[in-house]
């Protein structure tokens, strides 16, 4: 069964294919701006597509896919964060690129092909810019910045639908160009190729036929996609969250500098929530790899609960879910010991395959799996298992981390213990409730005892 997904363009299920002669299968996802952690969120989107890649390279075969990920380490967030740490924009950038990096690495992700950086790509962008520029699609305000127009493109909006709902071109309201904001563009809904450099930028600046300044958030993907794609490529992917505006920018720009269909299939995968909410810091459920993993939980535990729900749907994490992807790892480790290196039917396990190849639905996949499973080991051999396994991304021979017990809390429960066995109930009683104070619960047996760290 060829791979299908839905096509947040065209609003239909198609096929993936390569386009190009050389049978390549061209894909490009945005990738994550390196200021800060990628929390939880951020994940699932980039935990889906590492999925996608597999199945791609299952179907095609490895030297038949070309990934390609962006790092946007320019904008107004690196910026920010490099002005109020007193540091050059590139030392915290690689910063948060080398974190990006090992957290993906412990989610089992495999890395792109190519990952090239806004910095990098500076000439690109401005020759695309030159181009939309010389086209009529854009324009350079008074103080050098140079804007998008997007009345010079009829398509705009049939990506997001958002010309059916809140867009409102000035220039259609009042028949004429009118100043909307500080930096004079001629109509609301204009978006920035380059930016005029302005003090807070600091050396963060280059060089243009527009002035000095530095390229808007959107050109870079179309820069970069074109420059190690092609004009069309067979694939964009990411969050839902970028479909408008970021996506709808990209099509425009890039249709226009280049005159031919950017890309072939557009998708998108949906938020996450946390305890059913949307996740923000206020709300303290904005969680990143390294505090799941101080809390016990295996980055392996994190991939599994962020592929129980379908990505084209929205999906609720909570801690619990992490202790049933734990329970689902070891049954998948258990069954993995009794397994033949080879003689099995492959054939076997195409209910999981025909999930996966189906709009990517891993909760389907994970239920066919443990039916599998449940019925036994009979016919099933470990290279076909590893098969599944390379498809999901799960790395069976990660466990789950021991959570550090400091030493405080180690003296406070052997006090419990002993106030324990000599029967004085008040005082271990009272120790307790210091220790769930603390964060920690103390597990008791017949014969001895064990910490875990609260769920938060």
């Amino acid at each position: 069964m060829a791979i299908q997904l839905f096509d947040s363009l065209e609003r239909k299920i198609k096929v993936l294919s390569p386009s190009h002669p050389d049978g390549v299968f061209r894909f490009y996802n945005c990738g994550p701006t390196v200021y800060a952690p990628a929390h939880i969120g951020n994940f699932r989107t980039f935990v889906v597509n590492d999925v996608l890649r597999r199945l791609l390279e299952l179907e095609f075969g490895a030297a038949k896919v070309k990934h390609v990920r962006n790092l946007t380490d320019v904008d107004d967030k690196t910026i920010r964060r490099a002005r109020e740490e007193g540091r050059p924009l590139a030392d915290v950038t690689k910063q948060w690129t080398d974190k990006f990096h090992a957290d993906c690495a412990a989610l089992n992700c495999l890395p792109p092909h190519v990952e090239p950086t806004a910095t990098g790509h500076i000439k690109e962008q401005v020759d695309m810019i030159d181009v939309l520029m010389q086209k009529g699609n854009a324009y350079r305000a008074a103080d050098g910045s140079v804007y998008f127009k997007v009345t010079s493109f009829a398509g705009y909006g049939a990506l997001s639908r958002v010309k059916e709902r809140e867009l409102q071109l000035g220039s259609a309201l009042s028949g004429k160009s009118q100043a909307a904001d500080a930096d004079e563009k001629e109509d609301v809904s204009d978006f920035a190729l380059w930016k005029a450099h302005k003090p807070d930028d600091g050396a963060n600046a280059w060089d243009s036929p527009w002035g000095r300044g530095r390229p808007g958030w959107h050109i870079e993907c179309s820069a970069m996609s074109k420059k190690h794609l092609g004009e069309t490529i067979d694939l964009h992917t990411g969050g839902v969250d970028l479909l408008f505006p970021h996506h709808e920018n990209e099509i425009a720009q890039s249709e226009c500098c280049n005159g031919s269909q950017f890309s072939r299939h557009w998708y998108h995968s949906e938020h996450l929530l946390v305890d059913g909410k949307k996740m923000s810091k206020s709300l303290g459920n904005l969680y990143t790899l390294d505090q799941l993993k101080e809390m016990g939980h295996s980055p392996m535990a994190l991939r599994y609960a962020l592929l129980t729900g379908h990505p084209r749907k929205q999906l609720n994490f909570t801690l619990d879910s992490l202790h049933a992807a734990e329970s689902a790892l070891k049954a998948l480790r258990a069954f993995r010991a009794t397994l033949p290196a080879v003689g099995g039917d492959a054939a076997i396990f195409t209910p999981v395959f025909a999930a996966l190849n189906d709009e990517l639905n891993t909760p389907g996949a994970f239920g066919a799996l443990f039916t599998i499973v449940n019925r036994g080991p009979q016919g099933i051999s470990l290279d076909s298992f590893d098969r599944v396994l390379f498809a999901l991304g799960l790395n069976l021979d990660v466990t789950t981390p021991k959570a550090e017990v400091p030493a405080e809390i180690t003296a406070l429960a052997a006090k419990r213990w002993a106030a324990k066995q000599a029967k004085d109930f008040a005082a271990a009683d009272a120790l307790r409730k210091e220790l769930t104070a603390a964060g920690w619960s103390m597990l008791d047996s017949k014969t001895d005892y064990k910490l875990e760290p609260l769920k938060k």
